[in-house]
C-alpha cells in the first residue's frame, strides 16, 4: 500500500521530523502543520494547535495544496509544563490539554473528511505517561490519558472508514526535554530511543492494506525507565 499524502502536525521538530523523512523515504508526500517552519523543503501551514480555527484553517489549506487528497495523519505535536499542580501557572497547565489534546481532536475534525474520501490511515501519539502517571505531571498525564481515551472511542467510531491507530512511545532523543529544570530531564545514563526509529512505525501503521488494522503500539527504547 502507497503512503499517498501524509498530513503531519508538529513535522517541523523531533519525532514529528523524522516522520516526515521516513514518509519521504518509503515514496509517500509529508503536509506539515506547525507553528514553527520546517527546514525540510515539503508543503507547510502555520497553526497554533492550541487555537482550533488555525488548525481548521492548515489543514484545508494544506489539502487544497495537493487537490484535496489526504491519505493519512500523524499528530505528534506536543508541549509539557512540569511541576506540582499548586505552582504551574494555570494558563501554563491548560495550554498543555489545548495543545496536547484539544489540538489532536482538532486536527482529526478537520482532516476526517479527507480521510473518510480515501478510507484513510490516522495514528494518534500519546506517551507512556498517557498510560503510567507520575508526580509533577499532571498537565501532562491528563492531556495523553485524554488522547488514549479519544483515540479508543474513535477506533470503534470509524471502524470500516478510517483506519485508526494509537502509537505510545516512552522517551526518545528530542528536543522537547530541552529548555526544562534538571530535576525534569532524563537522567545522562537515561535510554531513549531514536525518533527515527519510531517514524518508522508510524510509516508501518499508515501502510497497512485494506481491512488491517494497528490499533496499538508501544514502542520505546528496550531499557525504557517509564514502561512497563
Amino acid at each position: 500500500m502507497t503512503l499517498g499524502n501524509v498530513l503531519i502536525a508538529g513535522g517541523a521538530s523531533g519525532l514529528g521530523a523524522a516522520t516526515v523523512r521516513a514518509v519521504r523515504r518509503h515514496g509517500g508526500t509529508p503536509l506539515v502543520l506547525d507553528i514553527v517552519k520546517p527546514s525540510d523543503d515539503v508543503p507547510y501551514a502555520w497553526a497554533d494547535l492550541a487555537d482550533t480555527a488555525t488548525v481548521e484553517e492548515a489543514v484545508r489549506e494544506l489539502a487544497d495544496s495537493v487537490g484535496g487528497r489526504v491519505d493519512g495523519v500523524f499528530t505528534p505535536a506536543g508541549v509539557d509544563s512540569c511541576g506540582p499542580l499548586a505552582t504551574v501557572a494555570a494558563k501554563d497547565w491548560e495550554r498543555v490539554l489545548h495543545v496536547n489534546l484539544l489540538g489532536t481532536a482538532a486536527v482529526v475534525r478537520s482532516a476526517l473528511p479527507f480521510l473518510k474520501t480515501t478510507r484513510g490511515r490516522l495514528v494518534t501519539c500519546a506517551s507512556t505517561l498517557g498510560i503510567k502517571a507520575v508526580s509533577d505531571a499532571t498537565a501532562y498525564c491528563a492531556s495523553k490519558f485524554g488522547v488514549v481515551g479519544f483515540t479508543r472511542a474513535l477506533a470503534a467510531e470509524l471502524a470500516g472508514q478510517v483506519g485508526v491507530t494509537l502509537l505510545i512511545p516512552g522517551g526518545m532523543e528530542t528536543p522537547f526535554f530541552d529548555g526544562r529544570d534538571a530535576q525534569y530531564k532524563p537522567p545522562p545514563d537515561a535510554k531513549l530511543n531514536n525518533p527515527e526509529n519510531v517514524a518508522e512505525t508510524v510509516v508501518f501503521a499508515l501502510s497497512q492494506p485494506p481491512g488491517s488494522e494497528i490499533r496499538e503500539m508501544v514502542v520505546c527504547s528496550s531499557e525504557e525507565s517509564s514502561w512497563p
